[in-house]
């Protein structure tokens, strides 16, 4: 049964303790490098990452040399450094790989060591791959039960909300908010048609990264647009993406609510549309900037209508920013209902 990334952080302490290697498998594009490195970065630990598809057993075991008769071996550099400090050793699409190689890999999992080098006590080891229940569709090799053997297997299913929660604030707000309104479009679950394109988490992440080259993306040309998504994510996610982005200037925007105080416009908003009007405020450097009164009025009145964990958001923006002004004159502030933010910002950490 496949696991979502919310679970596989609450449960993969325990085996990285034990130092027991860790395969995990699924789809294409959902963020399985990603998972790896940020449990490295929980961990405090640099990633030392090879792709086991391009090794050859050179690669593998390093070069021989003959000391006092004896052939031994000069290890590579990524296995030199496993081997002499703590580092998460990640290696990838394991199941693309050669027999020699994975019979290598076999022999490092199993015992920690090869050719004579031994992994730092400290070294985990983690492998990817696209197999398991997903391997039908792609031109993979089999592993075998005594291969699988030597890992902790994890199939991983990440929910839509795992790469909502980990894109915000890394992607454009007009995209997030695209895959927030139209989960079906973040990726491509079902049987792939040869030579198709089709949109993957990882595609959405490079498109975002190529538009930001173009300015602003609600004065790019509709059919240039199309063209350019289209070759990220596919021609019918690029349709519904460029129709969105042609509407996305006619949506809440940060001027509605600070400048114009139109709360009305609010009255629908979950708390994901919450957070990404927030991250709007962040990116227009709305709180890294002195606001004027009527901005620090209107920000007032949408805190004390939020609900308690998006309104500390806005508080703790707001402290990070460090604008003295920003922060005295809100926290001084009263809403145009009589309510005191500073002590409703004691009721929010009073958990009130």
């Amino acid at each position: 049964m496949a696991i979502d990334f919310r679970t596989f952080n609450s449960i993969i302490n325990p085996i990285l303790s034990a130092k027991y290697p860790v395969l995990i498998r699924g789809r294409h594009g959902i963020g399985k490098s990603e998972l790896v490195y940020q449990t490295a970065s929980n961990l405090g630990l640099p990633v030392v990452e090879r792709r086991a598809s391009q090794m050859t057993e050179g690669d593998l075991l390093g070069l021989p040399k003959v000391e006092n008769g004896v052939t031994k071996w000069l290890a590579p550099e990524w296995l030199h450094r496993a081997c002499q400090e703590a580092v998460v050793l990640f290696l990838d699409e394991v199941d693309r790989a050669t027999m020699e190689v994975r019979q290598g890999i076999f022999e490092l999992c199993d015992s920690r060591k090869i050719a004579g080098q031994v992994l730092h006590p400290d070294t985990l080891i983690f492998a990817a791959v696209n197999g398991g229940q997903h391997g039908a569709q792609y031109q993979v090799g089999e592993m075998d039960p005594a291969e699988l053997d030597r890992y902790t297997v994890f199939d991983v299913e990440p929910t839509v909300e795992d790469w909502l929660d980990w894109s915000q604030g890394k992607v454009a707000t007009y995209l997030w908010d695209f895959i927030n309104n139209n989960h079906g479009h973040l990726e491509h679950k079902d049987e792939f048609e040869p030579n198709k394109k089709y949109p993957s988490r990882r595609s959405w992440v490079r498109l975002d990264k190529a538009l930001s080259n173009v300015g602003d993306v609600a004065k790019f040309p509709p059919t240039m647009l199309h063209h350019l998504s289209a070759g990220f994510i596919g021609m019918e996610a690029a349709t519904a993406f460029v129709d969105f982005v042609k509407c996305y200037k006619f949506q809440v925007s940060v001027e509605d609510i600070l400048d114009q105080g139109k709360h009305d416009l609010l009255k629908n908003f979950d708390n994901n549309q919450h957070l990404a009007l927030i991250q709007k405020m962040k990116e227009q450097k709305v709180f890294d900037e002195k606001m004027s009164d009527t901005r620090l009025q209107n920000l007032a009145d949408y805190f004390v209508s939020l609900p308690s964990e998006i309104a500390m958001t806005i508080w703790t923006n707001i402290g990070q920013a460090k604008v003295a002004d920003n922060i005295t004159g809100f926290h001084g502030a009263t809403t145009s209902g009589g309510a005191k933010v500073n002590l409703h910002i004691v009721k929010l950490m009073n958990g009130k």
